[in-house]
């Protein structure tokens, strides 16, 4: 039953506790208060200590964030002759295998913090040579000209595939004395007895679902830093973790987020353009559902497409499905011709932020801060992160370190607090970027949806620039907007054909997608009696149809009437999706074991 594996989840983080309180550490809220009879009985013949390193800096998170952040600190450190310990651990098995991004790179935080990466070999292979822009109707397309200044021109610009620079910017970080731990799941936060950030704790290895030991079990690492940097991406499980005991989200909006999906496909290379790039925006979504696709036409040797769908998680209608959405999106006349003949050979999916501006929280507490996606730089109506996130990390980097390497240094708390992160930022690039843009998306919540919120983008982004003197608030979490199911109308999508449009099982087995089975299951509920009270009997299970990878269904129960939630975890991409949308806020997404999730190639 559900409440079994509620329980069985808990016994990981459980199992760490008695070796907490006999290493000092405070217990925390993964642990605290857990009654005494859950815990697992590990005393016979299971080593219980936990080894502890000390490093100058610690990074969670392999993305362009944390190795920008490393790769800046290190050359600073060589600069300026210093001896400088920065460890990043990485959850995915290589660097890079969980990146998935469209991508459409702006290249300018990667021409700052490495300014020959050209001769050093980036794989940027592809720079853009046709921008077209389409609102779609059911059968037909409008096309709309990319005026000079709007935020979708991207002259300049190249398409790549993510996890491939992803893994060169490892390369490069290695190169200058980084010490990377990819297959390592940052799971804990540690914390000095003053309550400023000590360090991680990566999860233990080789429990079974029962929570017993197995033969290969072995505890978890402790990371210990003067200052932890948190770059896990959107919507990383600690930094949830931080927002509540720093209160970080205070002053801010609430985030708000969207699923992309991705595929890659071998097309017949007499329809190949490379350098082209399309984006739309229309159906298959109503006026007032925020969403798009992108379609790059890469030049990598191959011909090859990289194609996505965009759907913002504040949408209303629980019948919604983003996955079926994309499958009937490509089979619109302007798109399918592009994809006929051809084949698909990579699938994935990740939430992104959307909140902007209004939703960056506090960055910087004592021991800590947060950099890239994990508090969210995403230029929305760019469709682009990276380079915001990079130029995050750069600058936490030259933040962090005169007061890593000062002699002397004087600090009130045990964990370094720097808050001139924050202050360089609000002065960088980035902040008056996302500061011109941030009325962009929330402008899409009027009657007219859509359209309103282009007209808007033309008149007072294109001509002010964003200098008009309001700011516009988003309308709440994305868990609070789905409306009753009994108020809207169910969505009838077609059967895919398997040429164009594909079903979920056989998507997710492109994902490369692999957990060990026996272990704790890492999507847990705080209440396993909601899904079916509540989430089916509301909004008719919601979670089966937001999900892109078919983790979660109801299924008939053993015995008698009556349905129950059934989670399929190992088909899970870590997207993030359902810790976001679940409108009752009962999933919890934690880490599995490390080197577990998908296996993107390139993507």
């Amino acid at each position: 039953s559900n409440s079994q594996w509620y329980s069985v989840v808990c016994l990981a983080p459980i199992c760490l506790y008695p070796c907490l309180i006999k290493s000092g550490h405070a217990p925390n809220e993964m642990t605290d208060g857990i009654p005494g009879d859950l815990l697992p009985d590990l005393d016979q013949g299971v080593e219980m200590e936990r080894f502890a390193d000390e490093a100058d800096v610690v990074i969670v998170g392999g993305g362009p964030a944390g190795l920008a952040a490393a790769i800046r600190l290190k050359q600073l450190a060589n600069k300026h002759e210093k001896e400088l310990r920065v460890c990043l651990v990485e959850k995915a098995s290589q660097i890079g295998a969980h990146t998935l991004s469209g991508a459409c790179l702006e290249p300018s935080a990667l021409t700052e913090l490495i300014p020959d990466w050209k001769e050093r070999g980036a794989p940027l292979n592809t720079p853009v040579t046709e921008d077209v822009f389409s609102i779609l109707t059911e059968k037909h397309r409008i096309p709309v000209p990319i005026l000079p200044g709007l935020p979708m021109q991207n002259h300049g610009n190249y398409i790549i595939r993510m996890g491939n620079l992803v893994h060169w910017l490892g390369e490069q970080a290695e190169e200058l004395g980084v010490e990377l731990y990819p297959g390592y799941a940052a799971a804990e936060v540690l914390f000095h007895e003053d309550g400023s950030v000590k360090g991680i704790a990566t999860n233990d290895v080789g429990i079974a679902k029962d929570g017993s030991p197995k033969d290969v079990f072995e505890r978890g690492m402790e990371l210990h830093a003067k200052v932890t940097l948190f770059g896990e991406g959107c919507h990383g499980h600690l930094a949830k973790q931080l927002y509540k005991k720093f209160n970080l989200r205070e002053n801010c909006e609430p985030q708000t987020y969207a699923i992309g999906l991705k595929e890659v496909w071998m097309i017949d290379e007499k329809k190949w353009r490379p350098g082209r790039v399309e984006h739309s925006v229309g159906w298959p979504l109503d006026r007032n559902t925020y969403g798009g696709s992108f379609l790059y036409h890469l030049n990598e040797g191959e011909p090859l497409v990289a194609l996505g769908f965009v759907v913002g998680l504040d949408y209303t209608n629980p019948y919604l499905s983003p996955f079926r959405e994309f499958q009937r999106w490509k089979h619109h006349p302007f798109v399918a011709p592009t994809l006929e003949g051809g084949q698909r050979i990579a699938y994935g999916a990740r939430a992104l932020n959307e909140g902007g501006f209004q939703s960056i929280p506090k960055l910087t507490f004592p021991g800590g801060l947060l950099i890239g996606c994990s508090p969210g730089f995403m230029n929305v109506p760019k469709i682009k992160g990276t380079h915001t996130a990079m130029k995050s990390g750069m600058l936490a980097a030259e933040a962090i370190f005169p007061k890593v390497t000062a002699e002397n240094l004087d600090s009130e708390t045990a964990g370094l607090h720097i808050p001139e992160y924050a202050e360089n930022l609000k002065n960088s690039w980035v902040w008056k970027e996302l500061y011109a843009v941030r009325n962009i998306r929330p402008s899409f919540h009027n009657y007219f949806g859509l359209y309103g919120g282009m007209i808007y983008t033309g008149i007072f982004y294109w001509i002010l620039r964003g200098k008009e003197p309001w700011t516009f608030k988003h309308c709440g979490t994305d868990a609070s907007q789905l409306k009753p199911a009994k108020e809207c109308t169910p969505i009838e999508y077609p059967k895919p054909d398997g040429k164009i449009s594909f079903d979920l099982l056989s998507s997710v087995a492109l994902s490369g997608t692999n957990h060990e089975g026996d272990q704790p299951p890492h999507l847990t509920l705080k209440d396993d009696s909601i899904p079916v009270a509540k989430n089916l009997a509301i909004y008719d299970g919601p979670e089966q149809r937001f999900c892109p990878a078919g983790v979660y269904e109801y299924v008939p129960v053993e015995t008698g009437d009556g349905m129950r939630l059934q989670i399929n975890a190992q088909n899970c991409v870590h997207c993030k999706t359902c810790d976001i949308k679940d409108p009752s806020q009962n999933i919890n997404w934690v880490v599995p074991e490390g080197g577990g999730g998908p296996a993107y190639n390139g993507l």
